[in-house]
């Protein structure tokens, strides 16, 4: 796929980067990308995904926009209050880049309509804030072999990973946060977040998504990045493929 000038004019800062190019720009601009989740880490991602020229970007999310969101969750304005979180941020990415597809699902995902649309897709971000969305996307996005760029965020602390099962050894997010009846988990609601995390969370997941979709660089697959906004250091470590794994483990036998 050649670009038009208006398209060389817009990427020419990526264009510019040896590592992207017109051709690293043009998979960009040819990607097909699903963001789960409009909020805190949704919105920086989703942006700079737009921005970027990620050809065609769905955003998925059944919440609206509330007060307490506009600390945080910068795809939404105060005229967005009561609306729907997923066409607010459609509406926002459409203005900084009108020449993308913009596909907003005013409803939260699950069963064959998300495996569906993992199947269609190049990859997901997973932009969620809770561990039952986070499992459904991880085991839609195993069974239809598409990486998965994963984001979390609370009080200081937050982490982004890769998981990408396309290759043998990489582990899937069950590996490392096996799915339990019950599990806690802590809400922003409850435990509060730092405004300024989810954006560099977000953007984070953005700077994965858009390095696998050209092929450049090395991504976090198998590794666990941590990041302390109190003491600002960054920790990675990796994580292990489980070969018992009930939702990864047996691909390998699959496959042979």
């Amino acid at each position: 796929m050649s670009l038009d000038d208006p398209q060389l004019l817009r990427y020419s800062r990526h264009i510019l980067l040896p590592e992207i190019g017109v051709e690293g720009q043009s998979r960009i601009v040819q990607a097909y990308v699903l963001v789960v989740g409009a909020g805190g880490l949704g919105c920086p991602a989703a942006l700079y995904l737009g921005a970027s020229g990620v050809g065609r970007l769905v955003l998925a999310d059944g919440d609206t926009v509330d007060l307490t969101n506009l600390q945080r969750q910068i795809g939404h304005d105060s005229a967005a209050l009561g609306e729907n979180k997923a066409q607010s941020l459609a509406r926002r990415i459409h203005a900084i880049n009108p020449g993308i597809r913009v596909e907003p699902h005013a409803q939260d995902l699950s069963g064959e309509g998300l495996e569906a649309l993992v199947g269609a897709v190049d990859l997901v971000v997973d932009a969620s804030d809770n561990f039952a969305t986070r499992h459904a996307v991880n085991r839609a996005c195993v069974a239809q072999g598409k990486p998965l760029v994963s984001g979390a965020a609370i009080g200081f602390s937050g982490q982004v990973a890769v998981f990408d099962t396309r290759h043998p050894r990489a582990p899937c997010y069950h590996c490392l946060f096996p799915e339990q009846a019950g599990e806690a988990e802590v809400r922003c609601a409850e435990a509060g977040v730092f405004s300024p995390l989810v954006g560099i969370i977000g953007a984070m997941q953005a700077a994965e998504a858009l390095k696998l979709l050209v092929g450049v660089g090395e991504s976090l697959t198998g590794r666990l990045m941590l990041w302390d906004g109190l003491r600002t250091e960054a920790r990675v470590v990796r994580v292990p493929r489980d070969p018992d794994c009930p939702v990864c483990g047996g691909r390998a036998a699959q496959a042979g």
